[in-house]
């Protein structure tokens, strides 16, 4: 892949610069490192849990397979058109959300999006702290505040190391899944568990929805780690590097899950990590299966608390007017975030499994919409030309508050609430459906298709062309667009 200037001058081991824009001398890495972040993200435990889903919640081992790589490429697809933005931005990705709803009206998803990342971090903590448990013989919760620790460095060290871990990780999460895959293959006759084929259209479906909504939660936050490319970098060698990077990590992730699974049968419960340990070997192998399950975590929870700490100075600086985040205040809203995520896994870590499949399905409710709206703005009604200085400016082009964004998410979150399938909340169309909570397709399709239409009949001031701060002249440069 298309290697480009990754200078440690350049690139200081702590980063300096919050959510304002990169410059285009301060511009690093490469496609490979895009790929290799989002692969070692995907290998990892909390990915092969919600494959394991699949087969836990009554699937058969055959078409879960087949289900999860649907959703699998349908998910990523999202994703990499979300990460093929942050080069041309040069922003975090939430940021971007400005345009479709304002200055200040960006704040309403990015709330949502912020706490529910806690709640995913929280619940990759759990897997993580019984993984150190095992290694070094403490309890869990030991476990969970020592896996706290290394994650609320890493991310105050940001964006470089971010990407550098991601690169330690996919390799020893390639050497830990050959062996665990050749192990599989070798001690146990996979074979019987491809025999049985009872097709199910709701266990299908909830392979599917669990692969593209384990997919498309990291949309708002993928641009954040894309966003020092050089602004020349192609978006189709972006978004093919990040989406072949996430789809191929999950995917083998969760196969060895169903495979898990499958083989464990009602011992998977309560045992997630154990049992796929136990998988490969005891004793010092073990050990070092064990050490490649909280690496893999280390990745993939520093992605969740650094994407929140974006969320929340991205909110912040809303209402402040102005982008800079110093670095105190950065060092507070970390240890805020690891510290909130760590209280939600000490006290949840018991009944884990049990609601982990709700989670991840009800927490797409609030940002598919925004996914959607987002993508079809920045790519069929601006097409690719934001004022970027008017995104922290609530006088500007954009303004405070976008009713038109606003209302069309809104609309986005209401219509879901019949697909919906939660532990508190039902809606009336699950039960026709089977049981299965397919909200997160009708969160995409329906806002997208409504901003659509409504946006390019709207008269909106939009640049010519792209407005970096580093060229005001155009600031001013409007044309009236009437759809």
């Amino acid at each position: 892949m298309t290697q480009v200037n990754d200078s440690p001058q350049r690139a200081p081991l702590i980063e300096q610069r919050s959510i304002d824009y990169i410059p285009e001398d301060e511009r690093h890495g490469s496609l490979y490192s895009q790929f290799s972040l989002w692969l070692g993200a995907n290998l990892q435990i909390t990915a092969i849990v919600t494959g394991a889903l699949a087969v836990v919640l009554g699937g058969d081992v055959f078409w879960s397979l087949i289900g999860l790589l649907v959703g699998q490429l349908f998910g990523g697809a999202v994703v990499a058109l979300h990460a093929a933005q942050g080069p041309k931005l040069g922003l975090p990705q939430m940021i971007s959300s400005r345009v479709q709803f304002g200055v200040y009206g960006a704040a309403i998803p990015i709330v949502l999006v912020c706490l529910m990342y806690l709640g995913f971090s929280a619940t990759g903590a759990v897997l993580s702290g019984q993984a150190i448990a095992q290694l070094i013989e403490v309890s869990d919760s030991t476990g969970i505040l020592i896996f706290a620790a290394c994650i609320a460095l890493l991310t105050l060290f940001g964006y470089r190391v971010i990407h550098l871990v991601g690169k330690v990780t996919s390799v020893l999460g390639i050497i830990a899944f050959a062996y665990l895959f050749t192990r599989l293959l070798t001690l146990n006759d996979i074979g019987l568990l491809l025999v049985n084929r009872h097709f199910d259209w709701s266990s299908f479906l909830l392979a599917v929805s669990l692969s593209a909504s384990w997919q498309i939660a990291f949309g708002p936050y993928v641009a954040d780690y894309s966003r020092y490319l050089p602004s020349k970098t192609s978006s189709w060698k972006t978004f093919a590097a990040v989406g072949l990077g996430t789809v191929l990590g999950a995917q083998a992730s969760m196969v060895l899950g169903v495979f898990a699974a499958a083989l464990a049968g009602a011992n998977f419960r309560g045992h997630e990590v154990a049992t796929i340990v136990g998988l490969g070997s005891t004793g010092v192998m073990a050990a070092l299966l064990y050490l490649s399950v909280v690496l893999g975590k280390v990745t993939v929870s520093t992605l969740n608390a650094y994407g929140s700490f974006m969320c929340i100075a991205t909110i912040i600086s809303g209402f402040r007017g102005r982008l800079q985040i110093g670095a105190v205040q950065r060092m507070l809203f970390v240890l805020a975030i690891v510290g909130a995520s760590t209280a939600l896994a000490l006290l949840g870590q018991d009944s884990f499994l049990g609601t982990f499949k709700f989670f991840i399905l009800f927490l797409l409710t609030f940002f598919t919409p925004w996914s959607a709206i987002n993508l079809v703005d920045y790519y069929f009604i601006n097409k690719e030309c934001y004022d970027i200085p008017a995104l922290s400016d609530p006088e500007g082009r954009y303004g405070r508050w976008n009713l038109l964004g606003i209302g069309v998410y809104v609309v986005g979150v209401l219509i879901q609430l019949p697909f919906v399938d939660t532990h508190f909340y039902s809606g009336p169309l699950v039960a026709q459906l089977g049981g299965i909570d397919i909200s997160w397709i009708v969160g995409l399709a329906v806002p997208g298709l409504l901003y659509y239409l409504a946006a390019r009949r709207t008269v909106r001031a939009m640049p010519e062309r792209m407005v970096l701060p580093t060229d005001p002249a155009l600031a001013g440069q409007v044309r009236a667009q009437e759809g």
